[in-house]
């Protein structure tokens, strides 16, 4: 059984960001240490961008072996590579460019001067296929069991680009999907879907402002994944809600972990 979700509250976005950072060090050196490897799915966003700064800035950056970490995205923006909109040009700037990561096992999604040119599905195909390259028979799915998935959440509570009332959000056999007409510019997009984010053994919601305090509370309640989609990204392990005090700000005390402001 999936445990249930908590929340842990940081006084503001610049601690949220430094605190996650040294997190996810944590995180990927207990994976490789106990499995060799480790893999992660990135973010974007202002906060998703600002955790990466920060693990760039961090001297524990090093104890993490780059060559030995998967890099994978949770969504992409359909827009030419380099394109400054694009979550990979995002991570790059913020951190790919500053560790010595192995470029075969940075997994870039789909952008249409890619191979697919201008199909965002033939894309997303492409990128599932590789999903399965990756994954291990014995885990009996189609996508590899992520050590740490990282999502920002948005005010209307989309996570990836899984969009409220969308179609992507009914998916459950493809792990990544084409998304059109998403209602926040760029309109195409490519998104893993839920049974590749719930693959993960942990999953890290990242959320800061006060917009997204409605958000978190749905998402921490009792709300469904169509109407809320945060609601339903969780992790096989854990799933953190990772969020400055404004974020929090309509969470009753009781979601909140102990000891934490």
């Amino acid at each position: 059984m999936t445990p249930p979700p908590s929340a842990v509250v940081h006084p503001d976005a610049d601690l949220l960001a430094k605190a996650t950072a040294a997190r996810i060090v944590t995180r990927l050196v207990d994976a490789q240490a106990a499995q060799g490897a480790a893999s992660i799915v990135l973010t974007g966003g202002g906060i998703g961008t600002a955790v990466l700064r920060e693990l760039a800035a961090t001297p524990a950056r090093d104890a993490v072996d780059w060559r030995r970490l998967d890099v994978w995205w949770g969504d992409e923006r359909f827009l030419p590579t380099g394109d400054p909109e694009r979550n990979e040009t995002g991570a790059r700037s913020a951190l790919l460019d500053h560790v010595n990561v192995d470029p075969a096992r940075v997994h870039t999604m789909p952008a249409p001067d890619g191979p697919d040119g201008g199909d965002p599905e033939r894309g997303a195909e492409r990128y599932a296929q590789r999903l399965l390259a990756a994954s291990r028979p014995e885990n009996h799915a189609d996508v590899p069991s992520f050590d740490l998935c990282l999502l920002g959440l948005g005010p209307d509570a989309h996570v990836a680009s899984l969009f409220p009332e969308q179609p992507a959000l009914y998916e459950d056999e493809r792990t990544v999907v084409s998304v059109h007409g998403a209602p926040k510019p760029p309109p195409t997009r490519v998104t893993l879907t839920f049974p590749a984010i719930r693959a993960s053994r942990e999953v890290w919601v990242l959320a800061s402002g006060g917009g997204k305090a409605d958000a978190v509370r749905l998402a921490l309640g009792d709300a469904g994944p169509v109407q809320i989609p945060a609601a339903g990204a969780r992790g096989r392990a854990r799933t953190l809600f990772l969020l400055d005090r404004a974020a929090a700000a309509r969470l009753p005390k009781s979601m909140v972990a102990p000891g934490v402001l």
